[in-house]
C-alpha cells in the first residue's frame, strides 16, 4: 500500500480553506507564508501546497517560487517535536513530490539521511514520485543489510527504514538493478512490507509469483491488508488480477482505484493508433462499470 498512507503520530494538518475562493489566490498566500516565521503557519502553508497546488492555475515564477520556499523548508530546524520529529520537512517533502520539479531531487536525497524516519520516509516516496533516476543508488543503499536489518526500534512504532516507501519507489523508478535487493523482503515478517516488495518486483519483472502473493493477500481476514494488497494490485498493472481486484471483500471505492491502476498501467503499453481495443481493457471496463 502506498506508504504516505502509514500515519504521522505528531501532527494532523488543519482543513483546507474552504469557500469560493480563487485558488491562485490562495497558493500566492501559501507561498508567502512558507516564509512565515510562525512555524505552524508554514506547516499548514506546505500542506496546502501539496494537497491542491498542482490544481491551481498559476504561473510558471509563482511555482517556481514555492519550489524554492519548500525546498529551503527541507532544512528547517525550528520546527520540532519533543521526539526529535521535523514535521515541516515531512510537508515539504510530500509537496515536492506532487509538485514535479526536478530541482527538489537532490535536497530530498540528502532528506534520506535525515534522522526523522517520516522526514526519509517522505522523501523516499517523493523521489519516486518524481520519478528521476538519480534517486536509485540512494534508494538502494536504504535497502543495506537486507530483511536482517529491517526491524523495529525499540519504543517506537515503525521499522530502522521506510522499507515500503523504498521498494514501492525503487518500482517506481524503473529500477531493475534492484530486483536482487528487493527479492529477500518477500519473507519479511510484516506483511505490508511483503505487500511492496511483491508490488515492486511485479512491476519490475511482471512476476506473476508476486502478483500471486498480493491476489491471495485479498482473503485475508484483516480487512487494513486486504485493502493494502488491493492497492498495491492496482499499482502493478497486472491484468489478471482484475476479476479478483473486482470480486475482493473491500469497499467499492477502493476497487475503483485499483482498477483504474490497471486500466492505466495498460494505456501506457497499448498502441491503440496500430491495434485494437484489447479485449482485456474491454473486461477492465465493464468491471469498473459493474461497481459504479
Amino acid at each position: 500500500m502506498t506508504a504516505s498512507l502509514l500515519s504521522d503520530p505528531d501532527l494532523n494538518p488543519p482543513q483546507a480553506p474552504g469557500g469560493e475562493a480563487d485558488s491562485a489566490t490562495i497558493f500566492l498566500q501559501m507561498v508567502a507564508q512558507l516564509s512565515h516565521a510562525d512555524t505552524s503557519l508554514r506547516y499548514y502553508a506546505a500542506w496546502w501546497v501539496g494537497k491542491f497546488g498542482r490544481q491551481a492555475q498559476v504561473s510558471p515564477e509563482a511555482r517556481s517560487q514555492a519550489v524554492s520556499a519548500l525546498i529551503e523548508a527541507l532544512a528547517d530546524q525550528a520546527d520540532r517535536t519533543e521526539l526529535g520529529g521535523y514535521p515541516l520537512r515531512r510537508n515539504a517533502a510530500r509537496a515536492l513530490g506532487k509538485l514535479g520539479d526536478l530541482r527538489a531531487v537532490s535536497p530530498l536525497i540528502d532528506c534520506l539521511a535525515c534522522e526523522d524516519f517520516y522526514v526519509r520516509e517522505a522523501a523516499a516516496q517523493a523521489l519516486g514520485q518524481l520519478k528521476d533516476r538519480q534517486g536509485i543508488e540512494p534508494l538502494m543503499a536504504l535497502l543495506e543489510g537486507s530483511v536482517a536489518a529491517a526491524q523495529m526500534v525499540p519504543g517506537r512504532p515503525h521499522l530502522t527504514q521506510p522499507y515500503e516507501a523504498i521498494l514501492e519507489s525503487l518500482g517506481q523508478l524503473e529500477a531493475n538493478q534492484s530486483v536482487p535487493l528487493i527479492q529477500p523482503f518477500l519473507t519479511h515478517s510484516l506483511e505490508r512490507v511483503k505487500f511492496a516488495a511483491a508490488r515492486a518486483l511485479c512491476q519490475l519483472t511482471g512476476d506473476a509469483a508476486a502478483a500471486e502473493l498480493l491476489m491471495q493477500a485479498l482473503n485475508s481476514p484483516d480487512v487494513q491488508l486486504r485493502r493494502s494488497a488491493l492497492l498495491d494490485l492496482g499499482a502493478t498493472g497486472y491484468l489478471p488480477a482484475a476479476s479478483a481486484i473486482a470480486g475482493a471483500a473491500v469497499e467499492n471505492s477502493f476497487k475503483l482505484i485499483a482498477l483504474r491502476g490497471l486500466v492505466q498501467g495498460a494505456m501506457r503499453v497499448v498502441d491503440l493508433s496500430q491495434s485494437d481495443f484489447p479485449p482485456e481493457l474491454t473486461e477492465l471496463l465493464m468491471l469498473m462499470d459493474g461497481l459504479l
